[in-house]
């Protein structure tokens, strides 16, 4: 079964919650490229972000994705997430960088051997059935579903003309969520390869400048400087922040309360405004002077 089957199999409508934020529009020129963050701003996100799901979510989503693999578990969901957890923990304690991400197919690999050992698993899976349980346990604990208006935000600004590409802590079946669930795959919605920064190809995430910076080179490259670029996320720390500290003009996306963080309290935040708030997607293109939609 692929990716896209599992996704679309797990997956039900999910609407943003609303939020009591004003949107602040006022026009933005000389933007030749907008990035967008995924979860929380692109996607409706049931936990709010990747990983962020509660624990009794989790001890469920456990036995049953490894059920649907058949690798059935021997005793209750919540020992095996704490081993889950206890490997992702001991892979970032192994990276040399402050924001590290992990590559989710090593973390289950290794969890799986230590669920083995514990006598919790009868036997290890092959790598198939790895890539495969990664996806049912994420789609478990962390449903998403397409913001309103992303699609027709995202062809709006592609017929612009506008320069599209994504900041993401993400890991690798992110990009399938849209073919699965929007219906066209992130090139068909005019995103460039080279602008689409993801944490775990990088080993490397959000709120770390580090993807912000890859995105500012690839854009330099093709001659975007970083003040022609807005992003557009959900999280003052994680998107921002970052974003701004390397030159990008900002949006904070507050159309759904589940994702919206504002983090007044964080010292990472401090200072920090965003340049505009949107609190629905289709008011980005009039907010950069295109045709309304």
């Amino acid at each position: 079964m692929s990716h896209i089957d599992i996704i679309r199999r797990l997956s039900q409508p999910l609407s943003p919650r609303p939020t009591d934020v004003r949107p602040e529009l006022e026009p933005l020129e000389g933007i030749r490229a907008v990035l967008f963050d995924v979860y929380g701003t692109l996607l409706v996100s049931a936990s709010g972000d990747i990983g962020l799901a509660g624990e009794p979510v989790r001890a469920g989503a456990m036995d049953e994705a490894l059920a649907a693999v058949g690798c059935p578990l021997r005793g209750d969901g919540d020992r095996a997430v704490a081993v889950l957890h206890a490997v992702i923990k001991r892979h970032h304690a192994e990276s040399p960088y402050d924001f590290p991400e992990v590559e989710i197919h090593d973390v289950w690999r290794d969890a799986l051997n230590n669920l083995h050992e514990i006598q919790a698993i009868e036997t290890v899976p092959d790598a198939e059935t790895v890539d495969r349980l990664a996806v049912e346990y994420e789609m478990r604990v962390n449903p998403v579903w397409p913001m309103p208006g992303v699609a027709e935000t995202l062809h709006a600004l592609h017929d612009a003309n506008l320069l599209l590409g994504i900041v993401s802590n993400a890991q690798v079946f992110t990009a399938e969520l849209f073919p699965a669930l929007v219906g066209a795959t992130l090139d068909e919605l005019g995103f460039r390869p080279a602008l689409c920064c993801w944490s775990y190809e990088h080993r490397r995430a959000k709120p770390g400048t580090h993807l912000y910076e890859q995105a500012a080179h690839a854009l330099a490259e093709i001659g975007v400087e970083c003040d022609e670029v807005l992003y557009v996320g959900n999280d003052m720390r994680n998107d921002i922040a970052p974003a701004q500290r390397v030159g990008f003009r900002t949006a904070l996306f507050a159309g759904d309360a589940r994702s919206l963080r504002w983090r007044n309290r964080d010292p990472l935040v401090e200072g920090v405004l965003p340049g505009r708030v949107v609190t629905d997607l289709r008011q980005i293109p009039p907010m950069l002077k295109l045709a309304d939609i």
